[in-house]
């Protein structure tokens, strides 16, 4: 019984310090480590869309490094809630990568 006890224990604060380490990843972080990976085509990622088909999606992305363009981030930073791309609360996201001035 006690080392069923101990599993259960065990295994809830492995859990729990994935997910603290998952959310805890800080902008720079998130963007090195997907800075590691090969750059998408961006001929490959046109897709065609219909009239009543919006172009984005909120689908979990938050950070600069998951975007491909700069009207990408302006729309997710404007439709979708808890966006971490705008660090100076401007309303231009993604400045260093995507939406130079």
């Amino acid at each position: 019984m006690r080392r069923i006890l101990y599993y259960v224990i065990g295994t809830a604060l492995v859990f729990y310090g994935w997910r603290h380490y998952r959310e805890g990843l800080s902008a720079a972080e998130a963007d090195s480590v997907v800075a590691a990976a090969p750059a998408p085509d961006p001929a490959a990622l046109a897709v065609e869309r219909s009239a009543d088909d919006p172009a984005y999606r909120c689908d979990g992305r938050m950070y600069c490094s998951q975007m491909h363009s700069c009207e990408e981030a302006t729309w997710f930073v404007q439709h979708c809630p808890g966006m971490e791309m705008d660090g100076d609360s401007d309303g231009v996201p993604c400045e260093k990568q995507w939406c130079e001035r």
